[in-house]
């Protein structure tokens, strides 16, 4: 069980307890339990089955180390059966209308006696909703939209889950396999895409049996779909399918290739290799006359034999790249070792893990020349919000900090909430005192397209305000992106000289590809960031950065590929 399926447990829990009315201090604790789980960095289930004392993990008490023993060894957790005991069958379905809070869910379950989807979408299309009591009309369409976007959803897994899911298959395998040389997930992984349908690998083995069997072997597999010499292929109990391939070194290229691009991509290579006279598949290059087969070790020496430029995996769609590769015309895409600073991150002062030494010396360790700390203002009470009192001890702290620490420029920074109508948590002479700011969209998200349009660029407009954070407000899988004239904003950004974030905590991934080219499109400054809650967080610039590729972007589009003293210069021409 992966550390994010006990999470979702956990955040289970939250919701019945919510529903219940218990008292905050105890909702708070599983809250604080559910992200320490999802954000640690060692598997549970290892640690519960190696005998670790969990309670050694900061919010984790004997009561919740108990329940997690519990739920990785059985896969079941009594308290949780108990509470979902005490509602009705399908009000938990609810929880994932996004948008619909515990409070409304007892309110539709116990005035108008819905309890499932089905039963809400009807409450909403016959007007019982709107006529509750401090609900009313746009309420109830709000809530008519999100039903549609959980329908909508596919059987797809969002990048966050299925990252995680790699990340244990592959070191799973490293572990078992004594005879991998290469081992690469291709497919929608790859390609970066925001959701993946199953995960494709590729390895390189000296026992091609063993890594086989190791496949088919595996802990948490649900059923074995093949099992051959060169591909076995599995359903996880989580639901998702892997196929895993063995490949001869020189056909490595040929196979990655043939496994990364999109359909659309592939099929354009297919075209240009027959208007060579040559014929593509997973093991290389074959002659239609003679049936010689070219293989190539490397996917650059491939794409070179059919006349193109190397087309890096995250623009792999189909979307012209190929025409553009033919002309040598691909730019030189922003890398991770293109980045100087991080201007979106959290500690312990909100709702980060770890404290602001901490974070700050893990982003010195990962060589970046500055770091942005940016605790959440006193409008997100929910994440401990800083009061302007606080504010300015967080501020005296990181000066301190910077010249205790060296080696690093440490900028006193927020992300400030926008609220509903435009104006922002802090005034303009508390903005005046730091040095960054970051202004996000955290409430009243179901606004009509042209008041959240307004709300943000009446946010752009202040000169104080040097980045707008996660500008969807999506969660990918979890929430719909707000309704809002992108492009008009897109133009305020380069107006004001506004920069707009990529945010590359896996389970945002705003902006999306689309957005990014736009954006560069229409002249706005990018940044991207890790909106880092821990020090392991900092690890989601590679992320920010894959998604940056996938809007073709170049360092020069990216405000923090300039080292520290030019930012800072930056800084100084955009306050003023």
């Amino acid at each position: 069980m992966t550390n994010s399926e006990i999470a979702e447990r956990f955040g289970t829990i939250v919701s019945l307890l919510q529903m219940k009315g218990e008292k905050s201090f105890t909702v708070r604790a599983y809250q604080r339990a559910g992200r320490t789980i999802e954000r640690f960095p060692r598997d549970m289930d290892a640690m519960v089955a190696e005998g670790e004392d969990l309670t050694e993990i900061p919010g984790v008490g004997k009561a919740i180390s108990d329940k997690i023993a519990e739920l990785v060894t059985t896969g079941k957790m009594s308290y949780l059966e108990r509470l979902e005991s005490e509602f009705p069958d399908g009000v938990l379905d609810l929880v994932d209308i996004p948008g619909l809070g515990p409070k409304t869910i007892v309110r539709l379950w116990k005035e108008l006696d819905v309890t499932s989807v089905d039963a809400l979408e009807a409450a909403v299309e016959d007007g019982r909703v709107a006529s509750l009591p401090r609900m009313g009309k746009k309420s109830a369409e709000n809530i008519g939209r999100a039903i549609q976007f959980a329908k909508s959803k596919s059987d797809r897994f969002p990048m966050a889950r299925a990252m995680d899911i790699s990340r244990r298959l592959t070191a799973y395998l490293r572990d078992n396999c004594s005879g991998i040389s290469d081992l690469v997930v291709c497919g929608s992984m790859r390609r970066f895409e925001e959701t993946v349908g199953d995960l494709d690998l590729v390895c390189v083995t000296s026992d091609p049996a063993g890594a086989m069997d190791a496949m088919a072997g595996m802990d948490g597999v649900a059923e074995v779909l093949g099992h051959g010499e060169k591909k076995t292929s599995v359903v996880l109990d989580s639901g998702i399918q892997i196929d895993l391939r063995v490949c001869e070194p020189q056909h490595l290229g040929a196979m990655l290739q043939y496994f990364t691009g999109n359909l659309h991509h592939n099929v354009r290579l297919r075209e240009i290799a027959a208007g060579l006279g040559l014929s593509l598949n997973e093991y290389g290059l074959k002659d239609v006359e003679t049936g010689t087969l070219e293989t190539y070790a490397t996917e650059e020496a491939l794409y070179r034999r059919l006349g193109l430029q190397y087309v890096p995996p995250e623009l792999r769609q189909g979307a012209g790249e190929v025409e553009f590769a033919r002309n040598n015309d691909i730019p030189r895409l922003v890398e991770l070792s293109d980045i100087k600073g991080d201007l979106h991150t959290h500690t312990d002062w909100s709702d980060g893990r770890d404290t602001m030494e901490e974070m700050i010396l893990e982003a010195r360790a990962r060589g970046l020349e500055y770091i942005a700390v940016t605790d959440h203002s006193v409008g997100r009470g929910i994440a401990n919000g800083l009061s302007v009192e606080r504010l300015e001890s967080h501020g005296k702290r990181l000066k301190e900090l910077e010249s205790d620490i060296g080696g690093i420029r440490i900028l006193r920074g927020t992300e400030m909430d926008i609220r509903a109508d435009g104006s922002l948590d802090y005034s303009d002479e508390v903005l005046d005192e730091l040095d960054w700011v970051v202004a996000s969209v955290h409430s009243a998200m179901g606004q009509d397209s042209a008041t959240m349009t307004e709300r943000i660029i009446k946010a752009m407009r202040n000169p104080r305000v040097f980045a707008i954070g996660h500008l969807s407000t999506r969660l990918i899988g979890e929430r719909p992106p707000v309704d809002a004239d992108y492009d008009a904003i897109f133009r305020a950004a380069a107006d004001t000289g506004t920069a707009l974030e990529i945010n590359g905590s896996l389970g945002r991934l705003d902006l999306k590809d689309t957005h990014i080219s736009r954006a560069r499109e229409l002249g706005a400054a990018l940044v991207i960031n890790t909106d880092a809650h821990t020090t392991e967080g900092l690890g989601n610039m590679e992320y920010g950065v894959s998604l940056a590729r996938r809007g073709w972007c170049e360092p020069s589009d990216i405000l923090n590929c300039m080292g520290a003293d030019e930012f800072i210069s930056w800084l100084g021409k955009k306050r003023n």
